[in-house]
């Protein structure tokens, strides 16, 4: 079974060194989001990626912050309304089941989310199914290395897993990207 994030932890999911280590801005124009994308942000949490995307895209732009929790969805839509944005919706799901028709976003995010997934390529499966033709999928995992945050490094997944796994369902031209020392970035292509 996967280790997953406890909500009653969220506090821990936006301080000042976790926006040292992964600062939301930079992490999301490294990983090639652009203006007028409709992004997922799978896994949204508490909105820490959805809110600085809401502004990258634009008005032209969407993004579906997406989660299991309820309470976390809840603290997304507060920043939504104290920060009067317009082009975000927030989407309770299941972990195999996104809620959302096929071919319906540009590019997919996924953040500290994937080591969770109990069955990863059904995950990643279901992931491809929203994605449209030439979209995007980018995720953000923790380097497999012994380090002070997060999870244990025996749920961790190395970058090298994580790129066959991509090619296996159906991913193309897979690139890795540095991002501090405790993460890596993978952007494919459906």
């Amino acid at each position: 079974m996967a280790h997953k994030f406890d909500a009653k932890n969220k506090h821990k999911l936006d301080n000042e060194k976790r926006r040292e280590l992964l600062p939301p801005e930079q992490t999301l124009i490294s990983l090639h989001l652009q203006e007028e994308a409709i992004m997922a942000d799978i896994g949204c949490g508490i909105g820490y990626f959805t809110i600085p995307a809401s502004k990258i895209v634009g008005e032209n732009g969407k993004i579906f912050a997406m989660d299991i929790s309820p309470e976390m969805l809840k603290d997304v839509e507060i920043k939504i309304s104290d920060n009067n944005i317009s082009n975000v919706e927030t989407i309770l799901t299941e972990e195999n089941d996104l809620k959302l028709e096929d071919n319906k976003v540009t590019f997919a995010f996924i953040s500290l989310v994937l080591h969770e997934a109990n069955e990863k390529e059904n995950f990643l499966n279901e992931v491809k199914r929203i994605i449209i033709p030439n979209g995007k999928i980018t995720i953000v995992e923790w380097e497999k290395a012994e380090s002070e945050f997060g999870p244990p490094i025996d749920h961790r997944i190395d970058r090298v897993s994580l790129m066959k796994l991509l090619d296996k369902v159906g991913f193309s031209t897979i690139e890795s990207i540095d991002i501090g020392e405790n993460f890596y970035g993978i952007i494919a292509q459906k």
